[in-house]
C-alpha cells in the first residue's frame, strides 16, 4: 500500500496512462484525464475506471478540477518564434497566446494560466531541443518561465538503468513558487532483456522468411551506403534500442534471436515489461494498438523517481531567495 498524501495531478495527452501509474505510486490522486485516441482510451478505462475527456482543445479550464500537479507527455510542434519577438516588443502579457496558438502546447500553457498548478511535468523526445534549429524549445521555456512565472528544469533522462531499454526522453519539471529541484539520479538496476521475456510464446511472433529474408537484405544495402538503417537483433544480456510507436509494422527495431528459427518480435507484455507497466496491467486492444500504445509511453519508473522527487520538493519550504533563472536555465532566451 502506497502512502496517500494530499497532492492531486491531472492526466493530460494520457495515452495508457504511464504518468497516472506513477504519480499515484508517489501518492498523488488523479483528479482529470484527457487522451483523444479511443483505443488509447479503452486501454485507460480498464485500467483505471475513468474515461477520458477527447481532445483537450475541447475542453474549457472551467472544465478542469484545480489540481497540484500538471502532467503531460505531449507531442511536439513548431512554433512561430517571429511571433514571440513581434509580441513581446508590442508588451503583450500573454505572449503565449499568439506564439503557440493551434499547438498541443497552447493547451497545456492555457491551463497552466488559467489554473496555476503548484508544479508541471511535461515529456517528450530528446530532440525536442533542437527541433526547429532550437526555437521550438526556446519558445516553450520563453513561455513557461516569462509569461507564466514558473521556476523551470530540463534534463534528458535514459531508461536504461532501471529497464532494458535504452531510451532517452526530455522531462521539464516547473514549479509556481520559487524551489531548488534536482532531477533523481536513476538507480542502475543493470536490467536484461532476458528478464522481460516470457517463457512461452505463440509462434506467430516468429518473423516469416519473407520478413526476415527483406530485413536482412534492406541491411545489407544501406550498410553498403553507410548507414545504420536496418533491424535490431536484440543482446539478451543487455538492453533493447528504443520502442517506437511503429513497432506494429515488424518489429524491426528490437528483434529477439532464436535458436535454429528466425527472430522474432517482442509480445506486447514484453513491451508492457520494457516499458516498466506491471504483469496485471490490462491489454484489451489488437497487438498492433498495444504495440503503438507502448512505443508512445513513458517508461513507468523512470516517471515514478522523478514523480516522488516533485513531491518532496513541493513539501518543503520554498526557497525565497532563489534564483531561477540563472539554475535552472541550459539555453539562452533571447528572441531577437
Amino acid at each position: 500500500m502506497h502512502k496517500v498524501n494530499s497532492l492531486t495531478f491531472i492526466d493530460l495527452f494520457a495515452g495508457i496512462g504511464g504518468f497516472r501509474i506513477a504519480f499515484e505510486r508517489a501518492g498523488c490522486h488523479c483528479v482529470f484525464s484527457s487522451e483523444w485516441d479511443k483505443h488509447a482510451q479503452a486501454t485507460y478505462v480498464a485500467n483505471y475506471g475513468d474515461h477520458p475527456a477527447g481532445d483537450i482543445r475541447h475542453v474549457p479550464s472551467s472544465a478542469i478540477p484545480s489540481h497540484d500537479i500538471l502532467v503531460a507527455g505531449f507531442p511536439c510542434q513548431p512554433f512561430s518564434i517571429a511571433g514571440v519577438t513581434k509580441h513581446n516588443a508590442l508588451g503583450n502579457s500573454h505572449g503565449f497566446d499568439h506564439a503557440t496558438q493551434g499547438t498541443l502546447f497552447f493547451e497545456i500553457a492555457r491551463i497552466i494560466a488559467d489554473l496555476r498548478p503548484s508544479a508541471f511535468v511535461l515529456e517528450n523526445v530528446k530532440n525536442l531541443r533542437t527541433h526547429d534549429r532550437g526555437k521550438t524549445f526556446q519558445v516553450m521555456l520563453h513561455t513557461l518561465i516569462h509569461e507564466l512565472g514558473y521556476t523551470v528544469f530540463h534534463t534528458v533522462l535514459d531508461a536504461q538503468r532501471v529497464v532494458p531499454q535504452h531510451r532517452e526522453r526530455i522531462y521539464i519539471v516547473g514549479f509556481r513558487e520559487p524551489r531548488a529541484f534536482q532531477f533523481p539520479t536513476l538507480p542502475d538496476l543493470s536490467p536484461k532483456v532476458m528478464d522481460i521475456l516470457e517463457p512461452q510464446v505463440d509462434e506467430k511472433y516468429t518473423l516469416s522468411d519473407h520478413l526476415w529474408q527483406y530485413l536482412q537484405a534492406y541491411a545489407q544495402k544501406h550498410r553498403g551506403k553507410g548507414n545504420g538503417f536496418g533491424f535490431g537483433l536484440a543482446d539478451l544480456h543487455g538492453v533493447t534500442r528504443t520502442l517506437s510507436a511503429r513497432y506494429y509494422k515488424d518489429g524491426a527495431e528490437i528483434l529477439i534471436p532464436q535458436a535454429g528459427k528466425n527472430p522474432r518480435r517482442l509480445t506486447p507484455r514484453e513491451c508492457a515489461r520494457l516499458m516498466g507497466y506491471p504483469d496485471d496491467f490490462k491489454m484489451v486492444c489488437s497487438d498492433a494498438r498495444m504495440y503503438q500504445q507502448f512505443g508512445n509511453s513513458v517508461v513507468v519508473p523512470v516517471v515514478e523517481h522523478l514523480a516522488r522527487a516533485v513531491v518532496a520538493c513541493l513539501q518543503r519550504p520554498v526557497d525565497e531567495g532563489y534564483e531561477p533563472h540563472i539554475a535552472a536555465l541550459q539555453l539562452p532566451l533571447p528572441l531577437h
